[in-house]
């Protein structure tokens, strides 16, 4: 038996029995009904009293980045340092699946929904925005010289999207995907923890963490849906298509996305999210070559490779950089940046993490970490080399006007920097459409992993919920736009305390993959020991044979076939060495 079908068989005898179909389109009640209550509940509040909602939880939230901050730099580079050893290590040749099994998607359509998903959205709102933020207010310490500012700018920037963001997408994936694609079990939270946690993740503490998932998943979701609108509303505004972005035209495009997503999403992976995945990259690639062909080509590429270099050099003093000795100033912003980008990113980890797992069935853990680990990373830091490279360099070698008096506009950067382009018009509206697709994209993805998770983790839940979770996106987003900022702002504060005891959940995983993974590679190990012993044994029985054939003068077989040039019954010579 060869060390496949040994390890095959050792993983199907861990499956549980697959479930009956009409089991699994059962919707999980300790989950659906408590999240939906605690998401009904947190909206009603925000519509009665939004200022109220967003200053009492705006509070809450300073208090776990300020106090806490170092906590969260520590567990995140723990995180990048987890993903690099399970891959690099010899657990990176476990398969996500049974061994020898294929993977689900192409190569190019799986970077393509996991990018999507991951951050797509964001990248085209802070592409801009972010580096040219940093340039305009660096973090306390910086030298202050232009070229000093910028490079800090870029660093900064590369920090809070490369690898540690990516790190955390990589510890709920990769744990979720060994669970539901190694293991057989159901698309949820919890079964990620069975490793460490045993059976108890069938109880009350299971049903906890499912129901944390599904809310920062809503919330987060959400709340990108409701800012980014502005996004769209900015751009359309920028062109004369409208005179004001108000209420009526934000609910109108709220209206569209959640239209076009709940569409998407009851078409399932196959046919609408990985289409649209596909359709965001073409775009967002063809948008990107404009830039870096209309701009300063030779400046923006240098940069890009300078800036690299300069992440990479510092990437230890990045990583632990908590600004202590810059006094307030520097606790500030580290809580107000890299803290808040921490706590954004954990909470939005079930959301991500869950939906790569689903799409990663046959990848080996190598591949799993180099695909959502490294290769997202570097074209993240290409993107903002080149737009947010292209912002900079007009601010130190151009007319300037991005940065205003009360610093950079978010909204509308993207189109002021395209605005100093040929084509202006054209491109704007591009940057429109895809802001809009890659909105679509992550509301239809995370509605999917909400029914999921809310569905017991049927990995292919009922349409009928698929789209009640996608209409409830849009309708918290809608109700909190109307209820004015400060709903939004308590969705999204709320969304990242939801980070911190979900940060606890992600440590778990870790600890629970840990042990998974050393114990994989234990029974492959074993396995191979084995099938070498046989083959050995084999070889020696052989030669056995062998031995004793030549010493009673029988003809010396090979394969069991007589020699070349034996007549049947005729004994060749064989030459004995003396």
């Amino acid at each position: 038996m060869s060390v496949t079908d040994r390890d095959r068989v050792q993983g199907d005898a861990d499956r549980p029995p697959e479930p009956r179909r009409s089991e699994r389109r059962v919707t999980a009640p300790r989950v659906f009904w408590p999240a939906l209550a605690v998401i009904g509940g947190f909206v009603v509040l925000a519509l009665l009293a939004p200022e109220w909602t967003g200053d009492a939880f705006g509070a809450l939230s300073s208090g776990v980045v300020d106090k806490l901050g170092w906590y969260y730099i520590l567990i995140v580079s723990g995180f990048v340092a987890f993903s690099l050893w399970a891959a690099i290590g010899p657990t990176g040749r476990v398969v996500l699946g049974k061994d020898g099994e294929k993977p689900e998607f192409g190569l190019m359509a799986w970077f393509a929904m996991l990018f999507a998903a991951g951050m797509g959205i964001g990248l085209v709102f802070w592409g801009v925005a972010e580096p040219l933020s940093h340039f305009n207010s660096p973090p306390p310490g910086t030298g202050d010289t232009p070229g000093e500012m910028a490079r800090a700018a870029t660093d900064v920037t590369y920090l809070h999207w490369g690898l540690h963001a990516w790190g955390i997408y990589v510890v709920v994936g990769l744990a979720v995907a060994y669970a539901v694609h190694r293991k057989g079990r159901p698309v949820s939270i919890r079964w990620a923890l069975e490793p460490l946690l045993g059976d108890r993740v069938k109880g009350a503490l299971g049903d906890v963490i499912d129901v944390i998932a599904v809310v920062g998943t809503l919330f987060g979701v959400a709340t990108s849906l409701g800012f980014g609108v502005s996004q769209v509303g900015s751009g359309l505004q920028f062109l004369g298509a409208v005179d004001s972005v108000g209420n009526v035209l934000l609910v109108v495009l709220v209206l569209g996305i959640t239209a076009l997503a709940t569409l998407s999403v009851a078409t399932g992976l196959e046919k609408g999210i990985k289409i649209l995945s596909n359709l965001n990259m073409a775009i967002a690639a063809a948008l990107m070559l404009f830039v870096l062909i209309a701009g300063p080509t030779v400046f923006l590429l240098g940069d890009f490779v300078s800036s690299v270099g300069s992440y990479v050099g510092n990437f230890f003093r990045l990583s632990f950089q908590t600004l202590s000795f810059e006094g307030e100033d520097g606790t500030a912003w580290v809580s107000g940046w890299t803290t808040f980008y921490w706590g954004w990113w954990m909470s939005w980890a079930p959301f991500v993490g869950v939906f790569i797992a689903r799409i990663s069935k046959g990848r080996t853990v190598r591949e799993f970490v180099a695909g959502v680990l490294l290769v997202p990373t570097l074209v993240t830091f290409l993107w903002f080399a080149i737009f947010g490279g292209a912002g900079i360099y007009r601010e130190i070698f151009g007319g300037g006007g991005l940065i205003g008096e009360e610093g950079v506009d978010t909204t509308s950067a993207l189109f002021q920097l395209l605005d100093g382009f040929p084509l202006a018009g054209l491109t704007s509206v591009v940057a429109i459409v895809l802001v809009v697709v890659f909105f679509v994209t992550s509301s239809d993805s995370g509605s999917y992993v909400v029914d999921m998770l809310s569905s017991g983790g049927d990995p292919n839940p009922p349409v009928w919920s698929r789209v009640m979770w996608a209409l409830l996106e849009g309708a918290v987003a809608i109700a909190l736009l109307l209820a004015g900022g400060g709903g939004l702002s308590a969705l999204q504060t709320a969304a990242i305390l939801l980070a911190l005891p979900f940060s606890l959940v992600m440590i778990g995983m870790v600890l629970a993959l840990t042990r998974a993974l050393l114990r994989e590679h234990g029974r492959m190990e074993r396995a191979e020991r084995t099938l070498l012993a046989d083959e050995i044994a084999g070889q020696i029985a052989r030669r056995s044979d062998l031995r004793e054939q030549v010493v009673s003068g029988e003809p010396a077989a090979s394969n069991g076939q007589p020699r070349a040039g034996s007549e049947p019954g005729e004994a060749r010579e064989t030459p004995v060495r003396s």
